[in-house]
């Protein structure tokens, strides 16, 4: 998502320099939000013209943890450091809350924002490479010479059947819908089939799937998931096309 939205200067995926095949490992019992965070520092290191230069460190002072700043990154053609922080997020649109459609974006169980994320950003995450101890973490860059960066990568996701225009800065990074279980039975059939993927594949095409279920099989789950006021992400498949929504509870 661009700065637009963000008022932060954006740092785009698509400016690293990559091989035509890429091939590394990704460790496969940790956090959607840490297996993102590796996924990047891959890219940024297998490519030509950037490199890592501190990753995911955390900065301390007298015993506690203030905070932790997720790279420092150098663009080694033009000899420029870069404090980049990474946000990798999924956010409903609930048109009820707010005039303003940035306050609108929230998270799938409703406890946090896309604003109160930014608001983070900008008055604690960037901040804390100018506190006085972080200096001392970072001694092999000249803190004054580091810009500063946000890559915050979306998946975006609007009331079903919601007919209203979404603004283009955010519609890009639309990737379905949302409902409430009443509805979501309402639209089953049986040439529909579903998959329930685990947080850590959220990231996923669904088309890459390969295991399919009809809704009975997933019944249960929902209801439960529903009880305990946790939405769930769901898979569809029907005959060639396949969908992407949340189950939510509220």
């Amino acid at each position: 998502m661009d700065s637009s939205v963000t008022a932060l200067p954006t740092f785009d995926l698509s400016v690293l320099i990559l091989p035509n095949e890429l091939d590394f490992q990704l460790p496969t019992n940790i956090r959607l939000g840490h297996l993102a965070e590796k996924i990047v520092s891959e890219l940024i290191q297998a490519s030509t013209n950037y490199k890592v230069v501190y990753e995911n460190s955390q900065i301390i002072e007298k015993q506690k943890t203030i905070g932790e700043i997720d790279f420092i990154i150098e663009n080694v053609k033009e000899n420029k450091i870069i404090h980049l922080e990474l946000a990798y997020k999924f956010y409903l649109f609930d048109p009820t809350i707010s005039s303003e459609a940035i306050n609108n974006w929230i998270g799938p169980n409703r406890n946090d924002s896309l604003s109160e994320k930014l608001e983070k950003l900008k008055t604690k995450q960037f901040p804390l490479l100018y506190h006085s101890i972080t200096a001392v973490n970072f001694d092999s860059i000249d803190i004054n010479r580091v810009s500063q960066s946000l890559c915050l990568l979306v998946s975006l996701f609007v009331p079903y059947a919601f007919k209203t225009k979404v603004d283009p800065a955010y519609e890009k990074a639309i990737k379905g819908y949302y409902l409430d279980s009443k509805t979501f039975i309402s639209l089953d059939n049986v040439e529909k089939v579903y998959y329930l993927p685990s947080k850590k594949e959220w990231g996923m095409d669904p088309s890459q799937n390969e295991i399919w279920t009809d809704y009975k099989s997933i019944e249960n789950k929902i209801a439960t998931s529903i009880q305990e006021k946790q939405a769930l992400l769901c898979w569809q498949k029907y005959k060639e096309t396949y969908l992407s929504f949340f189950i939510v509870w509220w």
